[in-house]
């Protein structure tokens, strides 16, 4: 008899549309502001599901589309080519579910595919994380029950959610920072601007009258609409510079401010804010008024937006450059080098499989978000995974093994009988830690990022079959549990600093994912486990423990919980750590 299949997600929402004539622009393409309608509306019924309420939308994170929706290419042997996109008749499937329920919000995952119904292939779209609010009486704010995750994949989402949220919060902070580090000359300033393009030439402005049907059942006007009239305005703004029909390859978060209802006019304004080589940003707004001689206006809603322009062959054309407005314009113009520099490199270390992303990423002002992002998620990601099988006991210490493709990922674990928070604030002091690990000689404190991430210079013992010692330069993350039930994490990974080049008399040491997870098991009990993804320079040492010839692993845990025991309850050495 079959096994049963695992039970549903009782918050997914499965969405599928068939592509009519009215949801495509000029070149047979799906409307970008019509996929925004139908993620929004499946992303809200999916939240709705959990909170039992009414919802609104309260951010979208970034959106990077990987194909358009076109009229499929058809060859002369009549063969149609599906990666061209789909038309009219065509469908396209919405998947949204919520990965995590918080005291008043929720993300929401959005996986949009579009499928050939004649070759019955599928394409990938976007995916996409929204934020969604419960709404109750008179709006107020509802407490929303907790999400418990089934599968693996669901308690992945469920635990890098919390890791989504931080980033989402302090992505203003990073851009701030980067722009008073960055030189105060705009790229006008560095190159030939006299064929610039004055950016005033690009302003749109537009109003729309919200009618019934562009309201949802609680009578506010839906995300999904506004979106895609901001879409509408900036795609103008683009070819007012380009002079050709742009393409639009990313968006940059919609966070939206306040609500607006039937009869509210909006007021819609873009301009392009910078051109680059072969892309340009558009940054537009949306304010909304309730009478037409009201003078106040509320600012609710603004995004920014990237556009292509491709050529026949699919390839993007070089674009104009841009002559900034003297002031804000000047300003707008900055943020957006600043805003591409960060998309570049979150692209590189986020959107990137875990094995395609070199060990040692430069750190940098504009990425130190989403390498401690990635830090963190790599390591919950790690502990999320099934299949660890017990490869030794000893006493109270068990170690665990996973192998996965070229990894071999191990997990140690045992209780301790020391407060979990106390255990955190040890551990994740890596200038302690030759205190019990024999294996390190020094750690040296580099650059103390912020009170969550530190970057340590580690020098570790000689290994086997060299004659100098190793030495790492690593990054220390850590985070507090974000609610019940969440571990405190510590993770580390390899990062490259221009300030500690490799050195003669090291051999310079790399590490992928690894760190500290601690549960509280009671007031005064903890589970402290340690995973490592071991690389292939390490397997040799760590097979040999796995094979049981050796309980070094084993004793260093060991050392680790004797250490915590003594230091448990000591007030000079808890005020000297971070």
């Amino acid at each position: 008899m079959a096994s049963p299949s695992p039970a549903r997600n009782p918050t997914e929402v499965q969405m599928s549309q068939l592509v009519l004539p009215c949801h495509t622009n000029h070149r047979g393409e799906l409307s970008t502001g019509q996929l925004l309608k139908w993620i929004d509306t499946a992303a809200c019924l999916s939240a709705e599901r959990h909170a039992g309420c009414p919802c609104v939308t309260a951010s979208m994170d970034d959106i990077y589309f990987e194909h358009t929706i076109s009229q499929p290419f058809v060859s002369p042997a009549g063969q149609r080519d599906g990666r061209s996109g789909v038309g009219v008749g065509q469908v396209v499937n919405i998947k949204a579910k919520v990965n995590r329920a918080f005291n008043s919000s929720m993300e929401v995952g959005i996986q949009v595919s579009y499928e050939d119904l004649c070759s019955g292939k599928h394409w990938s779209i976007c995916k996409a994380y929204a934020t969604f609010v419960a709404q109750g009486p008179l709006g107020s704010k509802v407490r929303l029950k907790p999400l418990t995750p089934q599968t693996e994949e669901e308690k992945i989402e469920y635990s890098i959610a919390a890791e989504r949220r931080r980033m989402r919060l302090v992505h203003k902070d990073t851009l701030k920072d980067l722009l008073t580090r960055s030189p105060q000359e705009t790229e006008l300033e560095t190159r030939d601007g006299s064929g610039a393009v004055p950016a005033e030439k690009t302003r749109v402005e537009s109003v729309e009258l919200v009618l019934p049907p562009h309201a949802n059942h609680q009578g506010n006007t839906f995300g999904g609409q506004i979106m895609a009239w901001m879409e509408n305005v900036a795609t103008i703004a683009a070819s007012r510079l380009c002079h050709a029909h742009p393409t639009l390859r990313a968006i940059e978060m919609f966070h939206f401010r306040g609500p607006s209802q039937v009869g509210d006019r909006l007021v819609l304004k873009a301009i392009v804010n910078n051109a680059f080589k072969n892309s340009m940003e558009v940054g537009v707004s949306a304010e909304a008024y309730g009478q037409e001689m009201s003078v106040s206006r509320r600012h609710i809603n603004s995004a920014f937006m990237t556009f292509v322009v491709l050529d026949q062959e699919g390839h993007p054309r070089t674009l104009p450059m841009v002559a900034p407005e003297p002031g804000d314009g000047e300003r707008r113009y900055r943020e957006a080098s600043a805003r591409k520099k960060i998309r570049l490199d979150r692209k590189y270390v986020v959107s990137c499989k875990q094995t395609e992303v070199p060990l040692s990423v430069p750190w940098d002002q504009s990425n130190k978000v989403y390498l401690s992002y990635n830090n963190v998620s790599a390591l919950k990601l790690l502990v999320a995974k099934a299949n660890w099988a017990l490869a030794r006991e000893k006493e109270k210490v068990r170690m665990y093994t996973l192998e996965e493709d070229k990894f071999l990922s191990f997990r140690i674990e045992m209780s301790v009988c020391i407060t979990a928070s106390r255990a955190f604030s040890l551990l994740s002091n890596l200038r302690r830690r030759h205190e019990w690990d024999s294996h390190y000689v020094s750690a040296e404190l580099v650059q103390k990022v912020d009170d969550d991430d530190m970057i340590y210079h580690v020098v570790s013992q000689k290994l086997r079959n060299e004659n100098k010692p190793q030495d790492f330069v690593i990054l220390a993350s850590r985070r507090k549990p974000c609610s019940k039930g969440d571990p405190y994490v510590v993770a580390f990974r390899s990062v490259t600093l221009p300030t500690h080049p490799a050195r003669a008399e090291f051999t310079r040491g790399e590490t992928l994912c690894s760190g500290f997870c601690i549960w509280p098991e009671s007031e005064e009990m903890s589970k402290v486990a340690y995973y490592n993804q071991a690389m292939p320079g390490y397997l040799n040492y760590v097979t040999t423990n796995v094979a049981g010839l050796s309980s070094d692993i084993c004793s260093t845990f060991e050392a680790c919980e004797k250490f915590l025991l003594k230091n448990k309850e000591d007030l000079i050495s808890q005020l000297q750590d971070f």
